[in-house]
């Protein structure tokens, strides 16, 4: 696997992956990194003592940023293994950490502080006239729609599902439509259908796929998604393209928020906020959203309305 510029990329292996090495830096106080970002948190928060002594944390070399021209791009990373995976996950989300496939990774760029981790406060979130307007142009789709999921025979609504994390070769097809239209000169743009298997299924926390799909069944967008123990991580979703006016992006981001509302969980997280990024700075058109700053999670700066993503 590597973790480069723009997000990451499998080299698939099925076996265990092996700790980073190459072109790395062992981080010499990984505990103190850690804490630096959990910030003051209360006793329920519980922090980084409750982790352990053994995580070896790692940094990468500098790269140039795929964001912020003529910047470099730096990455600390931990490897995500074993039983305790998902609880350490749930202190590194809360400290700003991301993942992919098996490694849990934050920006520690040397003279930039650009990414901004996000989430929102699903019990402060209230729709905005943008939101709503995205809500009624959805209204006919629903989530995890399959043969076993229908309406009963009275014609409602159809259930939202989540689904166990396994790929399949109609996701794939819309992920690369996607890609073509949307990102055509990243690296995920040329990953394969290997690479897009082992982004969904190579993981060692609690994730799952989200497919949204039309009254007619057609797959119209699908999230990548990590359950945490406050809250859903949405970790890559991805849409049909030709369907642009609808919003699909910001459409799977409100359907994770009514989710969250169900199951009583607080918080939605996002990932990075970038303001000089047009590709990444579309988060804070959010309600209720909240950034991670100085170690402490705060209110976002009032947003603007949300619309096209």
């Amino acid at each position: 696997m590597e973790i480069r510029s723009g997000g990451t990329r499998s080299r698939v292996r099925r076996d265990r992956p092996q700790a980073p090495s190459a072109s790395l830096e062992t981080s010499p106080s990984p505990s103190a990194s850690l804490a630096a970002s959990s910030g003051r948190r209360n006793a329920v928060d519980s922090p980084v003592d409750s982790l352990g002594p053994f995580q070896q944390f790692f940094a990468t070399a500098s790269v140039p940023c795929p964001y912020v021209p003529g910047r470099a791009e730096r990455k600390l990373i931990v490897e995500l293994t074993g039983r305790p995976a998902p609880a350490f996950y749930n202190e590194l989300s809360r400290a700003g950490f991301r993942r992919s496939h098996r490694f849990a990774y934050r920006p520690a760029c040397r003279s930039c502080t650009a990414c901004v981790p996000v989430r929102i406060a699903v019990e402060r979130f209230a729709d905005t006239r943008s939101t709503r307007r995205v809500r009624n142009l959805n209204a006919g789709l629903n989530a995890g729609l399959n043969a076993g999921a229908r309406a009963g025979a009275n014609g409602g609504p159809l259930a939202g599902l989540f689904l166990a994390p396994r790929a399949t070769a109609e996701q794939f097809e819309l992920f690369a439509a996607y890609q073509r239209s949307r990102h055509r000169d990243s690296d995920m743009a040329a990953m394969s259908y290997a690479d897009y298997r082992g982004m969904v299924e190579d993981s060692a926390v609690r994730t799952a796929i989200v497919e949204l799909r039309d009254r007619a069944g057609a797959l119209a967008a699908v999230s990548l998604i990590d359950r945490l123990d406050d809250g859903i991580s949405a970790v890559y979703s991805f849409f049909d393209p030709a369907q642009g006016r609808r919003s699909l992006g910001t459409w799977s981001i409100l359907w994770l928020v009514e989710e969250c509302r169900r199951e009583g969980l607080p918080y939605v997280y996002l990932g990075y906020w970038i303001e000089e990024s047009p590709k990444m700075a579309y988060k804070a058109r959010f309600p209720a959203l909240e950034r991670l700053t100085d170690g402490s999670w705060v209110p976002f700066a009032v947003a603007p309305p949300v619309g096209n993503k």
